[in-house]
């Protein structure tokens, strides 16, 4: 029989703590600063700003929308005022033009009036006067009317 030769294996610690455990803590503090100096801190100031920029942009956007709506509600004002002006403009000429409607109807009527007055005066005076010229001769004409009827002289 053959015995197999016996390996012993030495077991190493996974970390050997020693004096480099020291200097990678150093070189990590160093990392530590100047990284937070050099990167970390200016990443941090440039969100602030972006952050302060943002916020900067939104209160002046809303106190544009506020001065919007502000403007936006004085201009619809002012344009209800000269809506109502322009209605009370309209309602006035109209009053007017029916007034000088009315006027001018009254004053036409009153001027018919006055020439129809004026022809039945004058239709009254001309067979007035035609009846005491035509009066005269009315039984000469009577008389000759009732001869040519009759066919004889009437006395």
């Amino acid at each position: 029989m053959h015995l197999a030769p016996v390996v012993t294996l030495a077991v190493h610690p996974l970390i050997d703590i020693d004096l480099t455990v020291f200097v990678q803590f150093a070189l990590f503090l160093v990392l530590y600063f100047v990284g937070n100096k050099l990167l970390f801190q200016p990443y941090l100031q440039l969100r602030e700003r972006r952050k302060a920029s943002t916020e900067g942009a939104r209160v002046e956007a809303e106190q544009m929308s506020a001065q919007a709506d502000a403007k936006l509600a004085e201009y619809e004002k002012q344009l209800a005022g000269a809506r109502s002006r322009a209605n009370e403009e309209g309602r006035k000429v109209r009053a007017e033009g029916m007034a000088n409607e009315k006027e001018v109807t009254e004053r036409a009527r009153a001027e018919t009036q006055k020439s129809i007055d004026e022809a039945a005066a004058k239709m009254r005076t001309e067979t007035e006067a035609a009846r005491l010229q035509l009066l005269p001769q009315a039984s000469d004409l009577a008389r000759k009317i009732a001869s040519k009827l009759l066919g004889r002289e009437v006395a």
